[in-house]
């Protein structure tokens, strides 16, 4: 089996991280890890004033992480890959994106004024999977299960009695995409989680056939 982190922090971008991220490819490798997902956060703390109203304007400066993590795997097998944790003005909600994420949040406008119906209308049309991350997290309410592709109910940085809750949800809405990430964001608390496959992740198309297609084990 291969073993896949697809929530994990950077502090190049997310101001809420304390790991560089040659330290999270570093971490995730000695873990036995075969590769990442870096879903820094795209949201209103992310970027700058001169920044923050015309974010896709500024996708080099969100993926500063991403592209530093990617750096640090170089001339090794460790997969890295682009996701994006969003959320959008005004809000604490936030949303995992898997895909052509790069593009995405590039050519679609301001999406942290999309909100969850336009973003899911977008992501729908352009083969982006929009996964609700962490909803009993305190102050997080629950999205219209209308608009999501599925659901994050394995966080490292959730309680059990969180955790049970969103899987409760989950299948209480027929919810089947069901997904577990670690949260990464310091290396001196290490989360471990994500998803174990039969099949190597080689690029973001590969990621999200598996998510759909449910061929893969949640890391508990």
């Amino acid at each position: 089996m291969f073993k896949y982190e697809i929530h994990c922090h950077t502090r190049e971008t997310s101001v809420c991280a304390t790991a560089a991220a040659a330290d999270v490819v570093k971490m995730y490798r000695e873990h036995g890890y075969d590769g990442i997902v870096v879903t820094d956060h795209f949201s209103p703390m992310t970027f700058p004033p001169t920044k923050l109203f015309c974010p896709q304007k500024h996708t080099d400066f969100y993926f500063r992480g991403y592209r530093a993590a990617k750096k640090a795997a170089e001339n090794t097998d460790f997969m890295v890959l682009p996701g994006c944790e969003i959320r959008f003005y005004a809000t604490i909600n936030d949303y995992l994106l898997y895909g052509d994420v790069e593009n995405f949040l590039k050519n679609n406008g301001n999406l942290l004024k999309a909100y969850p119906k336009k973003l899911s209308q977008l992501c729908r049309s352009q083969g982006i999977l929009m996964i609700q991350a962490h909803p009993f997290r305190e102050w997080m309410s629950r999205c219209n299960p209308a608009y999501l592709d599925g659901v994050e109910v394995a966080n490292g940085k959730d309680s059990p009695e969180e955790r049970a809750k969103a899987l409760a949800w989950a299948q209480k809405n027929n919810i089947t995409l069901c997904t577990g990430g670690g949260d990464f964001h310091h290396t001196k608390k290490p989360l471990m989680g994500g998803i174990l496959t039969e099949q190597r992740i080689d690029s973001t198309q590969t990621l999200v056939h598996i998510l759909q297609a449910g061929e893969f084990e949640r890391i508990e």
